[in-house]
């Protein structure tokens, strides 16, 4: 087994919307693994209650050493909000690149409003 292909922990996230003071429930994401120009389609799926995803996106084998893409698709999110945004909306899709170089717990929070977002690697 290559170096880049060896178990890597696992990888979560959980969406946070700062504007509500609430988690981010039913948010649509999805997770590419890149390599050079290619993007393979790992998982798609939403977040829940809580603003997390049911289980990990990767875990133990799945999560290979490299580079990733989490789409965040904010927009449709915020249609369902009840704001009242303009059109074209100033976020819509968030999305973060990352790598995962160790074998150990990536969390990859977002934090959104409708102006602005953030994320950090959490634990």
């Amino acid at each position: 087994m290559a170096a880049s292909d060896a178990p890597a922990g696992r990888l979560t996230t959980h969406v946070l919307d700062t504007a509500r003071g609430v988690p981010a429930s039913g948010l649509e994401l999805v997770l590419h693994r890149v390599e050079g120009d290619r993007r393979e389609l790992v998982v798609e799926t939403r977040t829940n209650a809580d603003g997390r995803c049911d289980k990990p996106l990767l875990e133990g084998e799945s999560c290979r050493f490299g580079v990733y893409e989490l789409t965040f698709f904010c927009g449709p999110y915020f249609d369902r909000s009840g704001l009242n945004l303009t059109e074209p909306k100033f976020l819509d899709d968030v999305v973060i690149r990352f790598g995962v170089a160790e074998a150990k717990h990536y969390h990859v929070p977002l934090l959104i409003s409708p102006f602005g977002y953030s994320t950090y690697r959490g634990s």
